[in-house]
């Protein structure tokens, strides 16, 4: 069977899971609390759970019950950071706060502060109602989110194009009332701005969305005031990065004629994980047959598969290895299993190898190849 490759889980993201389990160690007497999913991983959270960390519940439109917090208890901020009002709220409670935010996010958090200062609106690559983003949000004086290039590209035609009077005003903010701040006036707040992005976007495509909007401005200020009205600095994870690059090769590595191609990419990590998430559009834009799956669990013992959809839908009984058959060669000869394997960047090293050796034991069940 051919291999892939695995990426270790970050660092910071280790960071804030020991950060998270010293709180429970040093503080054994206390009610702990932390204000959301410590990271997108249902195994780290489980384990929280059952250490009696009370999750703080959240209605709707996402505002949380402090109510159940008392002064002296012990609260933790997630690695997705808290917002603003959250920390001052906790503040006048009186709670020692464990901050396990992630160093990344906080330089987001930098990224935005400078905005302000030079007087820039922020616009944000990223989903509006992430909890990272909402937590950026609130760093923010003004600010507009947009989660994708074909959002960007309608912000930077309403840059060149819009007219007073001509009704695009009324059509741009009915498509982002949710995603801008609530002062936001595209005729005035655009004609400074700064790129900010949610730590765990696509890279290529935030870079895609710099390039747009740094044109943007030049085409409707010119070369020479660019500083004055733009500026971007890269605030995607390390970890992100590393990921989406490995991603990247492997299908490289399946389009390669001199190599032999691909059966399908392993995705492994939290269903409602964005940077996971991201990871398997890029082998699914590239027509690269491959399975996102939150745990080893996953793949089953009568070869089908449990899987999330790039449109979030999980889906169940898809079959996973191909029969004998299905993998003979031109000449008769089997065809060895080729796949690759990644993971989120809080996936714990196990569940890829547990993820892995299953895949191997199928594959033997099969009479594939033989491991």
């Amino acid at each position: 069977m051919g291999g892939g490759c695995s990426v270790k889980r970050s660092s910071t993201v280790q960071r804030s899971i020991n950060l998270a389990y010293s709180a429970v160690e040093t503080f054994p007497e206390a009610q702990l609390h932390i204000t959301n999913e410590l990271i997108h991983n249902p195994m780290v959270n489980d384990k929280l759970h059952a250490k009696n960390v009370n999750f703080i519940e959240k209605d709707g439109e996402n505002v949380k019950d402090f109510s159940q917090i008392a002064e002296g208890d012990v609260v933790m901020l997630p690695a997705f950071g808290a917002t603003l009002d959250e920390m001052r709220e906790l503040d006048a409670k009186n709670v020692k706060v464990v901050d396990t935010t992630c160093p990344w996010v906080a330089k987001v958090w930098n990224t935005v502060h400078t905005h302000q200062v030079r007087g820039l609106t922020s616009v944000i690559h990223g989903k509006y109602g992430h909890e990272e983003t909402m937590a950026t949000k609130s760093m923010c004086e003004t600010y507009i989110c947009v989660k994708n290039l074909d959002e960007a590209e309608y912000l930077a035609d309403f840059m060149i194009n819009a007219k007073e009077g001509d009704g695009r005003t009324e059509k741009f903010m009915e498509k982002f009332a949710k995603a801008c701040s609530s002062h936001f006036d595209p005729n005035t707040h655009l004609l400074k701005i700064g790129l900010a992005n949610q730590t765990t976007m696509y890279k290529k495509e935030t870079r895609s969305i710099g390039q747009l909007l740094q044109k943007t401005v030049m085409k409707k200020f010119g070369p020479d005031l660019i500083n004055e009205r733009y500026y971007e600095f890269d605030t995607i994870c390390d970890a992100t990065q590393v990921r989406q690059d490995a991603v990247d090769e492997l299908c490289n590595m399946h389009d390669d004629p001199d190599q032999p191609s691909l059966d399908f990419i392993i995705v492994v990590g939290g269903f409602d994980s964005s940077n996971t998430a991201h990871l398997l559009e890029i082998p699914q834009n590239r027509g690269v047959p491959s399975f996102h799956i939150n745990e080893a669990s996953c793949i089953h013992a009568d070869n089908t598969i449990t899987h999330r959809l790039v449109t979030g839908e999980v889906v169940e009984g898809d079959t996973l290895l191909k029969r004998p058959t299905e993998l003979e060669l031109a000449d008769g000869t089997p065809k060895k299993l080729r796949i690759g394997i990644t993971s989120g960047a809080s996936t714990p090293d196990k569940e890829v190898q547990d993820a892995l050796g299953r895949i191997i034991m199928l594959n033997n069940l099969y009479e594939t190849v033989s491991v």
